[in-house]
């Protein structure tokens, strides 16, 4: 057996982790260990979490098809209204909202793609290679995670102003292009996930290092990667107040440009949350584009072999 095929064969076994039994699935794809099936009271507290998380979003979408009157209704509305496009041509007069779309776009998907790939390497590093200091570094590495962000603000923005960067994109990109967070991610991932005799055994069929973390260590780590892209992008899409400060009101981000809505002393909060649902619809096209790898990717980190 190559090195190729004893990577591809390392995720999936068919044993379940936690106790060494088999897993077996069911005509309809769901996976059951000794025969038992989810029961009643797990899809209860599943569908309980759906609504909960999916009924602010649809509240939102009900407010923001309406006008600002039906936040004093008695009752509140169940579905939604016909005023969701006038009230979106509102936002994009009142804001420059393509232009924050764009920013943030550029920004998140930059510092997702940096954040990934610089902490698939270092975890890697972390897990699989031997080298003086290595825990200290590791150690270091996680109480970087201990230390608010709020402490750095002030000096980062001093560093960004001496450099001539405040008011551009790049003031929000570099200080993220790794995270203390994704290297310890993926480092405790491919700790596990990768046997050391494989590593071995690669070099012993003459491949160097970035040949062995190109084959081995990068096709084992994608289901990581996908979860940490998503949950990388879904930050720098939020992030609000960096942005805020460093940017201004002149090149927004998307988060930044919306608060402009309710800076006013009448507040249509029917117009503000129209502009929080299309804030929030390219986050949902991620996660449908990519639901399936993130899927996949829980349920290789949950069942190993």
């Amino acid at each position: 057996m190559s090195v190729m095929q004893r990577a591809r064969a390392i995720p999936g076994t068919g044993i379940d982790s936690g106790s060494g039994k088999p897993v077996r699935k069911s005509r309809k794809g769901v996976s059951l260990v000794d025969g038992r099936r989810p029961g009643f009271l797990t899809y209860g507290i599943l569908l309980a979490f759906l609504i909960g998380s999916a009924y602010p979003l649809w509240w939102s979408t009900v407010i923001g098809s309406r006008s600002n009157e039906a936040l004093g209704l008695d009752w509140p509305p169940l579905l939604p209204g016909g005023n969701f496009w006038s009230n979106a041509a509102e936002v994009f007069d009142t804001v420059p909202f393509w232009k924050a779309l764009g920013n943030s776009i550029l920004i998140s998907g930059t510092i997702t793609v940096s954040v990934v790939l610089f902490s698939t390497l270092a975890g890697y590093a972390f897990a699989k290679l031997k080298f003086r200091g290595n825990g200290i570094l590791m150690v270091t590495v996680i109480a970087t995670m201990a230390i608010p962000t709020q402490l750095g603000i002030i000096p980062l923005f001093m560093v960004m102003q001496r450099l001539g960067w405040t008011g551009e994109v790049g003031a929000v990109i570099v200080p993220s292009l790794v995270t203390a967070f994704g290297v310890f991610f993926m480092r405790q991932y491919l700790v596990d996930t990768i046997p050391d005799e494989l590593i071995e055994s690669a070099r012993m069929d003459g491949a160097n290092m970035i040949k062995t973390f190109w084959h081995v260590a990068l096709p084992a780590a994608r289901p990581a990667m996908a979860i940490l892209s998503l949950f990388t992008f879904m930050m720098a899409w939020t992030d609000f107040m960096w942005p805020l400060l460093v940017l201004g009101t002149s090149n927004p981000t998307l988060q930044t440009a919306l608060s402009q809505l309710q800076s006013a002393r009448y507040v249509d909060y029917s117009v503000v949350l129209t502009g929080a649902v299309l804030a929030t619809i390219p986050l949902l096209i991620l996660f449908v584009l990519a639901g399936k790898q993130l899927i996949s990717g829980i349920m290789q980190g949950a069942v190993k072999g």
